[in-house]
């Protein structure tokens, strides 16, 4: 089996204080895998490790108080933690300074501490939130289990972002969020869509009250929730049974639906305007993956 064992961490900030926060994470890392010695992947919200305040507290170092170069002192905290508790780290995003540019970054280490992926959030939530936009889709893969694809909060708004991570091979899409608002609701109902359209998984851990409003998500490739929380601090642990994204793009989702095998067989009839007239390209995993529902093997890291 191709098992990935998930502990979404639905947290919050020490608010302003950037050093109190990480000692809070790191400590509820070390207990999220004290709970869940199997779990290969702990992931945290969006920019938690930034220290933000209270949605309507002002805060004008909100985008400047943690921003660095990737890699950092706190780049190199998060490897150490990674070595230390032996599990691959998405802890949330990060603000990355570049050639005089803020990115909202995620970045994925490895449990060897290596930053395996960096990816910048392509959709900032305009007009709040000032970062520069990133410019590609990143996915990683963790050896022997699956690939990953990275997204970040508004990310899952636009379906073109899960589907070019689907289509790159993404089985899981892992989506650290910040949502401070009642649209909370229809980011769920994202989730869910995104999962069901894309044969994935999606884990989108939001920030907990009261620097966001919970009710974090973890959601099958068939687009049903597995589990969901409420608006306070939690975990979600999930097992992630890989081998099940293979076996609902090969049969279909609920043994009915298979839209990759569908897009393959109508390549070339459809173009589409909105893309300038671009057609439909199957996914290089495409062939093997739908007329073989065996484990694929993977490559490096695509982006």
């Amino acid at each position: 089996m191709r098992v990935l064992s998930i502990a979404a961490v639905q947290t919050k900030s020490v608010p302003h204080d950037v050093e109190a926060t990480w000692a809070r994470f790191a400590a509820q890392a070390e207990t999220a895998k004290q709970m869940g010695p199997e779990v290969d992947v702990i992931v945290a919200p969006e920019l938690l490790l930034s220290a933000p305040g209270e949605f309507l507290v002002p805060d004008p170092d909100a985008e400047t108080r943690s921003a660095a170069p990737i890699p950092s002192q706190l780049t190199n905290r998060i490897s150490a933690l990674a070595r230390r508790l032996n599990v691959w780290l998405v802890p949330g995003s990060l603000l990355e300074t570049d050639d005089g540019n803020t990115y909202n970054t995620a970045i994925a280490v490895s449990p060897e501490g290596e930053i395996v992926a960096r990816y910048r959030k392509l959709f900032p939530w305009r007009p709040f939130e000032q970062t520069t936009p990133g410019g590609s889709f990143v996915t990683f893969d963790i050896p022997g289990r699956g690939r990953v694809g990275l997204a970040i909060c508004f990310d899952g708004s636009f379906p073109e972002v899960s589907r070019q991570l689907a289509w790159l091979g993404a089985e899981v899409i892992i989506q650290p969020t910040l949502t401070t608002t009642r649209d909370r609701a229809m980011e769920i109902v994202m989730s869910q869509a995104n999962a069901f359209a894309n044969q994935v998984y999606v884990v989108n851990v939001n920030g907990a009250d009261p620097i966001a409003v919970g009710e974090s998500v973890i959601v099958d490739p068939e687009g049903t929730i597995m589990q969901q929380a409420r608006g306070g601090e939690e975990i979600l642990y999930a097992v992630l049974d890989l081998d099940r994204v293979t076996q609902v793009r090969r049969y279909g989702t609920h043994g009915i639906n298979r839209p990759w095998a569908q897009l393959q067989d109508q390549q070339g009839i459809l173009s589409y305007p909105m893309y300038g007239g671009a057609q439909f390209q199957p996914p290089a995993w495409s062939n093997e993956e739908l007329d073989d529902p065996r484990p694929r093997p993977f490559s490096s890291a695509v982006s």
